[in-house]
């Protein structure tokens, strides 16, 4: 029992000295001064120190006051008053002795002038249209301006934002030389002094390239594009970078300029590690479009004897089978790759059942803002109203020339700008007696920012089939309208040209238009990944211009913005079919 209450006893008092402080320390300031005194002051590290002497804590109390003024001298506060009061709450009783420190930070200091200079070569080269731009872009994106409250991170950034433009465009061994920052306490002024040595101007020289296996260097040097005697920008290289890891030829890339070169002729280091050379990949997934859907896409880096690129891929939906392969040829210095694939596909478009096959062959340009296509493609499709009924079979051929222009701020969650594209083709029936035809299609899409109350997103698709009367085309050639991406409230394909028996098929104009406001949900005062839509869509499809009748889709949706793109989820209500519609899509193309 003795022994119980022996251990007990230790026990209660390692408690107590554990809980036991020194001393209290007592913050009476603003919030944003009160925050960085209790995260940073030293005199908060004696707190636990229960033997402290008076003569100690009186020392660190004087230590106290010189450390406070320094942290708010972080916040541009030069001139605070600060009283440190000391009390005993039992005079026998050392460990509650309490320390008061109370902060009036007084009036923050602003910045009244800034002048930033330059040395090296961005000087030395004064008339340079080059540095000129380089020096007014760094001096106008000057983050700490006069009549701005001065802070020390609010300076740091500021210097360290005017570097990194200095050393993204030409100049990546710029360095700060100087900096002064004359603080007036008594005036509550900043006059704020930097100096920047840009270093020589680099360019760019010969490629020193790792880790190609398989492929050649001529690849990486088309995907690069960054022929010797190129002026380095940081933005050019990472430009380069992204293409080699886009490509598909390789897992990782990485691109830098080797700045112990010669300026003028600056070796690029390119470290690379090719992708496996065959890869399979199994896909499932649902949309209100086409219900569930299960595929399977196999992928060949280097298809012997050919060097080329296979990706064949065969797709089960609700509605639709499909089997396509794909070649593509390795980039030349233009970055246009030779592309010729083929398609099988069974599918249901309109009311109508219809097994089509393509086979296209041209060539293809791609980059972060322009798509270019020129190609030639066979058509045969067999439609049919039901299983019983005999097909009606037609066939074409056309020439085509296909582009697309995107200026958004950022893919794939693009929040403003605009993209644009147009289809071009022509071509004629294989029949008995060949019929000529024209296919025109073009297609926008943009922002207009509302400020606080959201954006506005507006698209628009138009296409026409110029051909005489009474020609026999494929359907895939032709247009029907509905779905997630055209007019939400009809089915995929529901909007077409209604025969007389009741059912529905393509047609050779279409018209369509989105409007869509967008506006963030905000939580705790701050916009979240989540935001909320109001839309009205309208589309029509008919066989001459006079025909097209509007049929309207209104509603409201959510969006989601997934580290994949964004998440749509749309109610809407076809006006004409008079039915409520659940519309679910993930991502952004255009």
């Amino acid at each position: 029992m003795k022994r119980f209450w022996l251990v007990f006893f230790l026990l209660f008092a390692s408690v107590q000295a554990w809980a036991a402080n020194g001393f209290d320390l007592q913050i009476e300031a603003p919030d944003e001064v009160k925050q960085l005194l209790t995260r940073h002051l030293e005199l908060q590290r004696y707190q636990e120190l229960t033997d402290l002497s008076d003569d100690e804590l009186d020392r660190l109390q004087n230590e106290a006051e010189h450390d406070a003024r320094q942290l708010l001298g972080t916040l541009g506060y030069f001139a605070p008053n600060i009283v440190i009061q000391r009390q005993t709450k039992h005079s026998t009783d050392a460990s509650n002795r309490l320390i008061r420190i109370q902060v009036s930070p007084g009036e923050p200091t602003r910045v009244t002038q800034v002048k930033i200079q330059f040395m090296g070569a961005i000087a030395s080269d004064a008339n340079n249209i080059t540095n000129v731009r380089l020096r007014n872009q760094i001096q106008t994106s000057w983050t700490l301006p006069a009549r701005q409250r001065f802070t020390q991170t609010a300076w740091d950034s500021a210097k360290q934002n005017a570097l990194r433009l200095l050393t993204n465009a030409h100049y990546p061994q710029g360095r700060i030389s100087q900096t002064l920052a004359n603080i007036d306490p008594e005036h509550h002024q900043a006059q704020l002094h930097i100096t920047l040595d840009s270093g020589p101007a680099f360019h760019t020289g010969a490629l020193v390239i790792e880790g190609l296996q398989r492929y050649t260097p001529e690849l990486v040097h088309n995907l690069l594009r960054l022929p010797s005697g190129t002026p380095y920008s940081q933005v050019m290289l990472v430009q380069a970078q992204q293409r080699l890891s886009d490509s598909g030829y390789f897992d990782s890339a990485f691109v830098a300029l080797d700045t112990e070169a010669t300026p003028d002729a600056a070796s690029v280091l390119v470290r690379l590690r090719e992708t496996p050379l065959q890869k399979m990949v199994f896909g499932i997934g649902a949309s209100t479009d086409s219900g569930p859907r299960l595929s399977i896409e196999h992928t060949h880096h280097d298809v012997p004897g050919l060097h080329w690129q296979a990706v064949s891929k065969a797709q089960l939906d609700r509605d639709s089978r499909a089997f396509g392969s794909e070649l593509t040829s390795q980039p030349d210095a233009d970055s246009w790759r030779w592309v010729g694939s083929g398609l099988i596909k069974k599918e249901q478009l309109g009311t109508l059942h219809v097994t089509s096959q393509q086979l296209r062959g041209g060539r293809r340009q791609s980059s972060a803002r322009i798509d270019r296509n020129l190609f030639l493609q066979y058509d045969r499709a067999e439609s049919a109203s039901t299983n019983t009924t005999v097909p009606e079979l037609a066939q074409s051929l056309s020439a085509n020339y296909a582009f697309a222009v995107r200026h958004y701020n950022s893919l794939p969650l693009p929040t403003a700008g605009w993209g644009w594209g147009a289809e071009v083709g022509g071509g004629g029936t294989l029949e008995s007696q060949p019929q000529v035809y024209t296919r025109l299609l073009t297609r926008g899409q943009g922002f207009v920012g509302l400020g606080q109350a959201g954006r506005l997103s507006i698209r628009a698709t138009l296409g026409a089939v110029l051909a005489q009367k009474g020609i026999a085309l494929p359907s895939t050639q032709l247009f029907l309208a509905g779905g997630d991406n055209s007019v939400r409230g009809y089915g995929l394909y529901d909007i077409g040209v209604q025969l007389a028996d009741g059912s529905t098929t393509a047609g050779r104009y279409l018209s369509v238009g989105s409007i869509e406001w967008q506006h963030p949900i905000r939580l705790n005062g701050q916009p979240s990944d989540w935001e909320n839509t109001v839309f009205v869509d309208a589309g029509a499809v008919a066989n001459q211009p006079a025909d097209l009748s509007a049929k309207v889709g209104v509603g409201a949706g959510a969006r989601w913005h997934s580290p994949v793109g964004p998440l749509q989820i749309d109610l809407a209500y076809g006006v004409d079919v008079r039915r409520f519609r659940l519309h679910l899509n993930l991502g952004f193309t255009f």
